[in-house]
């Protein structure tokens, strides 16, 4: 998956709600993900992996994600037996290390084989922060089999952390989780994949949501996780480039091409060079 193609919204709906299911697949989210872990008590597992293989079955107008429970716990390779087979977009990757994406690379390869399903063609999203040892291996995700994205969490990280909350008085994230979102930043440039934001847990609160997904994309993240429909809208028009942004770039990229031999050019009164042009060439790009 290339960077300009990843999923602006990421939008979660419980493996056990038939009713949430079809909302979210009736959304503008650009990518649904079908939640078997905390979204689902462990004794709806069983009928929640019957469900959310229904639903990839009967597929949706946007791709399929199915988020399986952590890989060291009996319940991933039930979730990836039940839902392998009918082809998800891709699988996201819970209080995973990088040790651990690889052990999923190998589950999903022997049951695409035995699905007869093309090797490979499912992709990865690791949620990247939310145990104690993932957060040192940060920056070993270079060449990752099947990595199209990284995310975080500040809700399990809190907890791996035994900390109360992870807010503080004024509702910012405490240090330790503007750290740990800034090494996923970090971390999936370094391995060259999209960084997705997490979650704004109010959804209710829009303009909040407003201000963090145009914050995220700023910082370079290329997507945003919701938890309810209504959060698309504004996840989709935050992470889309604004005309101002695209008629600024095609000035730019406009200047460069009619302009080949200097390193540096001005545009109103600005001095630009290749990093310049290598932004503008990315607003372009992602434009929908």
């Amino acid at each position: 998956m290339s960077d300009f193609d990843v999923p602006r919204s990421w939008l979660f709906a419980p493996g056990d709600s038939v009713r949430k299911i079809e909302k979210a697949c009736s959304s503008d989210a650009d990518a649904v993900i079908l939640d078997l872990e905390d979204a689902v008590a462990t004794a709806n597992k069983p009928a929640a992996r019957v469900l959310v293989a229904a639903t990839l079955a009967a597929g949706a107008p946007m791709p399929l994600w199915v988020r399986i429970n952590p890989i060291d716990t009996a319940d991933a390779l039930l979730d990836l037996a039940a839902v392998v087979a009918g082809g998800p977009a891709g699988i996201m990757l819970p209080k995973a290390t990088r040790a651990e994406v690889d052990v999923l690379h190998r589950y999903i390869e022997a049951l695409e084989v035995a699905a007869g399903r093309a090797r490979g063609a499912m992709s990865v999203i690791v949620v990247a922060t939310e145990t104690a040892p993932a957060l040192f291996g940060l920056g070993d995700y270079a060449g990752t089999p099947r990595l199209a994205a990284l995310t975080w969490g500040a809700e399990a990280s809190a907890s791996a952390l035994g900390q109360t909350s992870n807010r503080d008085a004024g509702g910012a994230y405490e240090f330790p989780y503007q750290m740990f979102r800034t090494l996923c930043l970090a971390g999936a440039a370094a391995a060259k994949v999209a960084a997705i934001e997490t979650i704004h847990g109010d959804y209710r609160d829009l303009e909040g949501l407003t201000a963090v997904a145009t914050a995220a994309r700023r910082a370079g993240f290329r997507g945003m996780m919701a938890i309810h429909p209504d959060q698309v809208a504004v996840i989709n028009t935050a992470f889309a480039p604004t005309a101002a942004e695209v008629a600024h770039a095609e000035a730019i990229t406009g200047l460069f091409a009619a302009n080949p031999g200097p390193g540096t050019l001005g545009l109103d009164g600005e001095m630009l060079d290749l990093p310049h042009l290598r932004r503008a060439e990315a607003v372009l790009a992602r434009r929908r």
